[in-house]
């Protein structure tokens, strides 16, 4: 987390200096104008008309506080804008690159606060580290200042300084532990959030809307208990502070009292020093840069939770030339829980061949199929396209050559036509949705291909079309998870025919559950319990009852 906070305030790059400045001068200001004001008072008291020349430069002094003030809060602002907008440039893109990883390890709610309430803590990285070093600057020169006034007086003002940093590092430290642990729940909150977002529909056909309800929003009572703990952490400050500071004050002034009633200081010595007294006793400000550094440190350690889970290598080969043969050697798979999805799979699949993954639910069906087009990698054995592991080919060359099309396709982009192939010209566009019959209904809508996605209403059949369309672009290996599972039998025959009888070389896998999509196909895989039980055409594998009893 450190390494990722110090990159935070490095990001911050030429604004920091002028932060800095901007800080320096107006503590410098503050240290000042006591001084000022205290040779103003001593003036008028002697009399001898310089009193005005004072008052001149204090409004001087104040003026430029305030300029200072102003360049500060800008380019504090567009300090936090700039870090704000690289750090959740760089969570999405590393989100994206993790893969389907990222899902398994973060709710996606979870995920979205902390790219957007967490990363705009996180991106305070510099501004708080640099209020924390100038707000050491007032109580470290009201010290020195003081010294020059009297040395018994800042003896008095340093006994004091001891108790508002005893004050001070109890504020941090509890201040730490609410922080991060109400950002947590906040993740937990919304990830519930996404989740029912998700699944309304299903949330209000089953009539469990206030059931739902309920498990949403049951973190709030944590919630709110943290809230609750952060302004008790405050108030505790606040009323410590209300007695340290005015102690201190009070210590000071009777020191002073009795050194103006010695001679050894004037009356505008006696005022810069009660100035000082309150400027280095003053626990505001302190707190809110503490607790500020504090939100700051745990939204950069929830960043850092997601910038350091490993995304997906790539190696630099290209697809070899081949018929898009598929080898499964000595695989294993395991879920979060450590149980195996598949154990000890080996497997050929034959290049150019159609060929259906069956099962029962749970069998690995899906995992197999992720393998093959690496959305995950084995956790034992390995995985080949024309004998070249996956891990070995480009990024560009895997996508290329590997099209996937899912039960619940999620259809990205700003129109219909981006859906089926971002950056693709209209004509290959065109071309796949003919082959999946996705330009029938296409060809309604009120745009055609240009019809934003938002205005698209489908039915799930046809939005499994759109999404068989966008993979059928793949030049080497077709990977189908169920995909045509929500279409009308007649439009599935046509597509299953596009599939057998126009691939294009391709290897096409298939994951279903329908009977008749296995006996379209040239093989079938059949998985139970992680392990394959059985490889054959369906009309040999019909004769065994348990193999039946899977499209039951």
């Amino acid at each position: 987390m450190s390494a990722t906070f110090a990159v935070l305030v490095r990001k911050g790059g030429a604004w920091l200096p002028v932060i800095a400045f901007c800080a320096v001068v107006g503590s410098g200001v503050t240290l000042a104008l006591p001084v000022v004001l205290g040779r103003a008072i001593d003036a008028v008291v002697a009399g001898d008309g310089s009193t005005a020349r004072w008052v001149v430069v204090a409004c001087g002094l104040i003026l430029l506080s305030m300029l200072a003030d102003v360049g500060g809060a800008f380019a504090g602002a567009a300090n936090s804008a700039g870090v704000t907008a690289w750090l959740r440039d760089r969570l999405v893109r590393h989100t994206l690159a993790v893969g389907p990883r990222a899902g398994r390890a973060f709710d996606a709610g979870d995920l979205v606060s902390r790219v957007s309430s967490n990363a705009t803590d996180a991106a305070q990285a510099g501004l708080v580290t640099i209020s924390v070093a100038t707000a050491l600057l007032p109580p470290a020169g009201a010290l020195v200042l003081l010294t020059l006034i009297d040395p018994w007086l800042a003896l008095v003002f340093l006994a004091g300084l001891a108790l508002v940093g005893l004050v001070l590092r109890a504020f941090t430290r509890q201040t730490a532990a609410v922080v991060s642990a109400y950002q947590r729940t906040q993740g937990r909150l919304a990830a519930r959030l996404a989740e029912s977002l998700v699944g309304v529909r299903t949330i209000a056909a089953a009539g469990t809307v206030e059931a739902e309800e309920r498990r949403v929003l049951a973190p709030l009572d944590e919630l709110r208990r943290q809230g609750a703990d952060t302004w008790r952490v405050l108030a505790r400050s606040s009323a410590q502070a209300a007695v340290v500071g005015p102690l201190v004050l009070v210590a000071v002034l009777a020191a002073g009292g009795l050194a103006l009633a010695d001679g050894r200081i004037s009356a505008g010595d006696l005022f810069a020093a009660s100035r000082y007294a309150t400027i280095g006793a003053g626990l505001g400000s302190l707190t809110g840069v503490l607790g500020g550094l504090a939100r700051a440190r745990a939204g950069a350690r929830r960043a850092a939770e997601v910038l350091d889970t490993p995304t997906v290598q790539h190696g630099r080969s290209a697809v070899p030339d081949g018929p898009g043969t598929v080898e499964f050697q000595g695989v294993a798979a395991r879920g979060d829980d450590g149980a195996a999805l598949l154990d000890g799979v080996d497997l050929v699949l034959p290049g150019g061949a159609t060929v259906a993954v069956v099962g029962r639910s749970g069998s690995g069906k899906s995992v197999l199929a992720a393998l093959a087009a690496r959305l995950r990698d084995p956790d034992a054995g390995r995985v080949l396209l024309d004998g070249v592991p996956l891990p070995d080919l480009d990024r560009a060359a895997l996508r290329t050559a590997i099209g996937c099309a899912f039960e619940r396709p999620v259809l990205v982009g700003g129109t219909v036509a981006d859906a089926v192939g971002l950056g693709l010209p209209r004509d290959r566009v065109r071309a796949a949705a003919h082959a999946t019959h996705a330009h029938d209904f296409v060809s309604r809508l009120p745009e055609g291909y240009d019809t934003p996605l938002a205005d698209a209403p489908m039915s799930g059949g046809e939005a499994q079309r759109l999404g068989l369309a966008r993979a059928w672009h793949a030049e080497r290996l077709l990977v189908l998870d169920d995909a045509t599972s929500s279409v009308d039998t007649a439009t599935e025959v046509r597509i299953a025919a596009a599939l057998t009888g126009s691939g294009g070389g391709r290897t096409r896998l298939v994951v279903t559950h329908r009977a008749a999509t296995a006996a379209r196909a040239d093989a079938v895989v059949w998985l139970a319990g992680g392990r394959v039980r059985a490889m054959g055409r369906h009309a040999d594998l019909w004769d065994d009852p348990e193999y039946r009893e899977v499209f039951q």
